[in-house]
């Protein structure tokens, strides 16, 4: 959440007692969940996505769910690490299909 206010984000946190429910809820398939789940403008931000690609997602306004980085990628906003990991944003469309959004 520090990186989204670092980037200008208005944050507001509400713990839910199943994350499960929230993402199949919001589109997002179990298998690219990751440990944070948002919303934005109604889509959902699901794990540690970059900031970067949150502003983007909302620039461009696809049809779409939302964004996930599944699991907690080393290197991703919130998990910084000297050896980070490749990962991928995934743009995930409502009917649960994904691809690949950004690569870092």
């Amino acid at each position: 959440m520090d990186h989204l206010r670092a980037n200008g984000f208005r944050v507001k946190s509400v713990a839910v007692e199943d994350t499960a429910v929230e993402r199949k809820r919001r589109g997002i398939p179990e298998n690219l969940g990751g440990c944070h789940t948002g919303i934005v403008d109604g889509y959902a931000i699901e794990g540690h996505v970059p900031a970067r690609e949150i502003k983007r997602l909302l620039a461009e306004r696809p049809a779409a769910a939302g964004l996930a980085v599944p699991g907690m990628p080393q290197g991703s906003p919130g998990m910084e690490s000297p050896t980070p990991q490749r990962y991928n944003v995934l743009l995930v469309s409502k009917d649960g299909r994904h691809s690949v959004y950004a690569r870092y």
